[in-house]
């Protein structure tokens, strides 16, 4: 190939590049500006294993309480529900009370073994199949955050703060486990769903 021919083909790429470029640039200028849309409430619980840790939005509504479990220090843990659903997760759910008269800093149990991934969680969670022989633990992502509430550090006097932890789920034919989270007592719930 000649000197000329190289030049031309060259050439010719270089306009194919740049028609490209403009293609590309075009798309993502957009030129309408959108309506800014509503923001959606917060999840209560992830969708599925690995989506980001968050804490359910406190529920208006009282739920009911299916189990009741005693910490230190006035602490008291309420489960609401155990829902297991069709991905093959349970998802157990609840909210944690200060009935004491002082603030509660020792959280850092709650955590389980979890010393970087997910501190101030409730990662430490288990739930127990006392029929299949069986132990569950909170479900973590690949970077082994915990699908479960974190961001729990101080709980003040008086204050009620909301928790979900992810499990997979034991058999459909398992309906009762064992819930147990450190330092409180453990306690047996129905699995709904």
């Amino acid at each position: 190939m000649s000197i000329r021919q190289k030049v031309k083909v060259r050439g010719g790429a270089a306009v194919a590049v740049a028609a490209v470029l403009a293609l590309v640039l075009t798309g993502c200028g957009g030129g309408e500006k959108k309506a800014k849309e509503p923001q959606q409430p917060a999840a209560t619980t992830p969708k599925a294993p690995g989506s980001a840790p968050q804490n359910p939005a406190p529920s208006e509504a009282k739920s009911e309480v299916i189990a009741k479990t005693q910490g230190p220090a006035g602490i008291v843990l309420e489960i609401n529900s155990a829902a297991r659903d069709q991905d093959g997760y349970v998802t157990v759910s609840g909210q944690i009370k200060n009935t004491g008269s002082t603030a509660f800093g020792q959280t850092a149990p709650w955590r389980g073994d979890e010393k970087t991934a997910s501190p101030a969680s409730v990662a430490g969670a288990t739930l127990v199949d006392n029929a299949g022989k069986k132990r569950y633990y909170v479900l973590r992502d690949t970077e082994g955050r915990c699908a479960c509430s974190t961001g729990i550090i101080i709980i003040k006097a008086g204050e009620t703060v909301p928790f979900f932890a992810q499990f997979p789920a034991p058999p459909a034919t398992t309906t009762e486990v064992v819930f147990g989270l450190p330092t409180f007592t453990a306690a047996t719930i129905k699995i709904s769903g």
